[in-house]
């Protein structure tokens, strides 16, 4: 016997039905938006003069930062390929124009202006067909600290653990380019990392790992998104502070939680606004702050710094931190966004491509590095420009376009 009744369709209804089951279909995949094209860097050459503010810009001021980029370039082979898939060449490509770097007078933007037009090609950057991107900045954290425990300065910032292994997954296989991950191996396979909730819980404690204690979880936790900081301590003295390592998780923004519970409005987020919200919630401060599992590892600086990704000091209103997926470390980049200060005016610079971030992802996407204190604070706080950028290329240098 069966257990549900026999339902007996004619070949009419039968094929009715799959024509409405048919249109049905049709209906959702008209509805559902197709998916976008994987990210693709376009470059398409320009003459300088479409560069906008190209001639009103202090280029001098750049010149500094451009200089310790060619310091690294200048100790490559010549056939070494710079950037992925060579986009930017070879570093013979930039080590004539390099030379001839050391030879312009000191603050002469007119010199400067020249020499980039002799050396250099401008190229507007794409994401497939959409120039337009994503504009941010960063600065260098002033905390107060210790050196010592004190229950004054209890939270603790760590050096990079011993049995930390970062993986760059792009020297296994092209594909992964760009992708890094980091854990601890156990029993001969790589596994996980603690997150930051299992670190803040103490998963770390007891192994002599502290560099300093710092005096504020909050500052503490903005120090870990801009990678480096200035500590002072109760005697007067003073030491920076900058990226080591990462757990190897990924970062997440916890203003888009915020904007997700409705505590703050999409175009109301900022440094501040969020640091506004921690002070005024600290029941739920701790649990916000470890939404965002990344964690990351100091170490004390000596002499100039911060340094960068590329491994040089950064150089403030010059240096940006760009996806190194798509862009070379060491490039200029013409910038122009909404100045952070004023959505009215233009922010026209060169800028010299030195450092990346978890959050910097795709071909035009960009981090000002704005220096230390509370101009730079200001402005990498609230820093959220709509803009275009250009990269420098030497002649000799021919990019697929």
């Amino acid at each position: 016997m069966l257990s549900h009744p026999v339902v007996r369709l004619s070949a009419a209804a039968v094929l009715a039905a799959a024509f409405l089951v048919g249109c049905e279909r049709k209906e959702e995949e008209a509805k559902t938006p197709p998916s976008p094209p994987p990210e693709k860097l376009v470059l398409t050459p320009v003459a300088f003069t479409a560069l906008p503010g190209w001639s009103a810009d202090r280029v001098a001021e750049a010149v500094p930062a451009f200089q310790r980029s060619c310091a690294k370039v200048k100790a490559l082979a010549p056939d070494r390929s710079i950037g992925p898939d060579g986009v930017g060449g070879k570093a013979a490509d930039w080590q004539a124009p390099c030379a001839e770097l050391s030879k312009l007078p000191p603050g002469d933007d007119a010199a400067a202006r020249a020499y980039f037009e002799t050396w250099f090609t401008p190229y507007a950057a794409a994401n497939n067909a959409e120039r337009r991107g994503l504009f941010t900045g960063y600065y260098e954290v002033e905390l107060k600290g210790s050196r010592n425990p004190d229950p004054a300065f209890p939270v603790p910032l760590y050096k990079r653990p011993a049995d930390l292994v970062m993986v760059d997954l792009g020297e296994f296989a092209d594909r992964w380019r760009g992708e890094r991950i980091a854990g601890r191996v156990t029993a001969g396979r790589l596994k996980p990392f603690e997150d930051r909730a299992a670190i803040e819980a103490g998963a770390l404690g007891g192994k002599g790992l502290e560099l300093v204690w710092l005096q504020d979880p909050i500052a503490t936790f903005f120090l870990h998104i801009q990678g480096s900081g200035r500590v002072s301590f109760p005697d007067g003295t003073e030491t920076r502070v900058g990226y080591a390592a990462q757990n190897g998780h990924k970062y997440v923004a916890i203003g888009r939680e915020l904007i997700e519970r409705g505590a703050l409005k999409r175009e109301e987020v900022s440094l501040q606004t969020i640091r506004a919200w921690l002070r005024a919630n600290p029941g739920e401060a701790a649990a916000l702050m470890n939404k965002n599992p990344s964690y990351v590892f100091f170490q004390e600086l000596k002499g100039e710094g911060p340094n960068g990704a590329q491994n040089v000091a950064l150089t403030p209103g010059r240096s940006l931190a760009i996806d190194s997926k798509f862009l070379p470390y060491g490039v200029p980049v013409w910038l122009d966004a909404e100045d952070p200060l004023d959505a009215q005016t233009r922010l026209r610079r060169l800028l010299i491509a030195q450092d990346t971030g978890g959050a910097i992802r795709g071909p035009v996407r960009g981090d000002v590095f704005w220096g230390h204190g509370p101009e730079a604070e200001e402005k990498a706080g609230v820093m959220k420009s709509a803009g275009e950028y250009y990269i420098l290329l030497p002649k000799t240098v021919a990019p697929a376009s």
